[in-house]
């Protein structure tokens, strides 16, 4: 059988990222080339003239404001080494199922509290990236449930379970090209609706099953074609659900494989984490500058906000 190219892609090795990132000087001029491209830009006025001070600050020749090459970014005020961010940007995207925060203390060398803080700012870098791109073409759509407790009730309905929408879209050979998956308050037709003003690019072809939210695709926009599955395993078995259900499976195993637990209004991240490096599989080495790109213009996110259920997308 022939290997699949995407998956079998060598990616970025260890001693490749630490001869790129493996010094602070280096971390430092990586992060200064993705937040100026075209050199300082002060913050304040514009000027593109300034002096670095003995402190690590720049200094604009015109308005004489001081800021960090952190300043303002998901980097705001911290206190650890850069390579440390940067040598968790490379565990985060390099792997297929994700790093409990628990597991990424030990590789970093820091405290769980320090590893889960920085952990949860780069996939809130990826949630935010994450929440302006779109689906098009041929589309599958079912409706998912994440977190909450293990005992109990299970499935629709259940207690403190957070319902999401996964969507995938496949090529002409139906092979899938991007997911998404993404927070909604319930599977109402007016939500559902919601989410597809947002997310899905009209003439699109979506599949669905028989539940009665996706009726909110029965538009002149969309050609909508619902499939009555019923449930059970044969309902998974349907060839037209089979790539939605397969990243369904997947996400789940990976989350619940790594995660003990999860708690509700942090699920949307760990839903990104999943979305941000499926639709970035083709090219592994470019994960890391990629999101090196975004996280510079990404706000700074204290932990009194980390700790906050995240908006509805």
């Amino acid at each position: 059988m022939a290997r699949n190219p995407i998956q079998f892609q060598p990616g970025l090795s260890l001693p490749a990222f630490l001869a790129q990132y493996g010094t602070e000087a280096q971390c430092q001029a990586a992060l200064f080339q993705h937040r100026w491209p075209k050199g300082f830009v002060c913050p304040d006025c514009g000027n593109t003239t300034s002096c670095r001070l003995s402190r690590g600050l720049y200094q604009c020749h015109h308005c004489h404001h001081q800021t960090s090459l952190t300043a303002g970014t998901i980097f705001h005020a911290t206190h650890l080494p850069l390579t440390t961010w940067f040598l968790a940007i490379y565990l985060l995207t390099q792997r297929k199922n994700g790093l409990s925060a628990l597991q990424l203390s030990r590789e970093l060398g820091v405290s769980y509290n320090t590893a889960w803080k920085l952990k949860h700012k780069l996939l809130q870098v990826m949630l935010e990236r994450n929440q302006g791109e779109t689906l098009s073409g041929r589309i599958e759509i079912d409706d998912a449930y994440l977190g909450g407790e293990r005992s109990g009730k299970r499935g629709r309905g259940a207690e403190h379970k957070v319902p999401f929408v996964a969507a995938v879209q496949t090529d002409e050979e139906g092979h899938p090209q991007r997911v998404q998956l993404r927070r909604v308050r319930g599977f109402t037709r007016t939500e559902v609706h919601r989410y597809a003003q947002l997310a899905i690019i009209p003439g699109s072809q979506v599949i669905s099953d028989g539940l009665g939210c996706f009726r909110a695709f029965d538009t002149p926009l969309y050609t909508h074609e619902r499939i009555i599955t019923g449930s059970g395993r044969a309902s998974a078995q349907i060839p037209a659900f089979n790539w939605v259900n397969t990243v369904l499976g997947n996400v789940k195993n990976a989350i619940t494989g790594t995660y003990h637990a999860i708690r509700g209004h942090h699920v949307p991240r760990y839903l990104a984490e999943f979305e941000y490096r499926f639709n970035r599989r083709y090219d592994l080495k470019a994960m890391i500058p990629r999101l090196l790109a975004v996280a510079v213009r990404t706000p700074p996110m204290p932990y009194r906000l980390l700790k906050l259920a995240e908006p509805y997308t």
